[in-house]
């Protein structure tokens, strides 16, 4: 992957105004892009507190459930599909198969993926990587792009103070 940025998030605030500023950049695509997000780090890094704070920021006002357990969690807003997948409990990446992942799939979808490493080879390949780790006593945020799509949505963050 390239064009790597890492981000400091001291705390929970931070996370959500970076969230809320990845929001931003993403309304300024076309309503018909498709974007695959991969979200990656170990358990308790904020994961699903980023994705939680991107859905708010876009709308969402009902509740936000992590997707632990139901594997895929979809909403409709801003003019988009948001498919927000955990697929830790996976223990085989053609299980991801039997989510109907694919009948979903359309012009306008964003696919939010935690755990894509345990479907790798049946997921398509990422526009953007965002890595969580633990540092000190908040996290890290590491930014990759990975496509055409992905570097644009890069840029379009770029310039943005809650993404410094």
């Amino acid at each position: 992957m390239t064009g790597a940025t890492r981000i400091l998030l001291p705390g929970p605030a931070h996370t959500r105004r970076h969230a809320a500023a990845f929001a931003r950049a993403l309304r300024r695509l076309p309503k018909d892009a498709h974007l695959v997000i991969a979200l990656e780090g170990e358990l308790g890094t904020g994961k699903t507190s980023w994705v939680r704070a991107l859905l708010r920021s876009l709308g969402w006002s009902g509740p936000v459930r992590s997707p632990t357990y139901t594997l895929v969690e979809p909403y409709e807003l801003d003019g988009r599909r948001f498919l927000h997948m955990d697929l830790y409990r996976l223990a085989d990446p053609g299980e991801l198969e039997y989510l109907g992942i694919r009948d979903q799939d359309a012009p306008g979808t964003v696919w939010l993926v935690e755990w894509p490493e345990r479907a790798r080879g049946e997921l398509p390949r990422p526009d953007l990587s965002l890595t969580f780790r633990h540092r000190d006593s908040g996290r890290e945020l590491t930014l990759e792009t990975a496509s055409p799509l992905g570097s644009r949505l890069k840029a379009r963050m770029q310039g943005d103070p809650e993404c410094d």
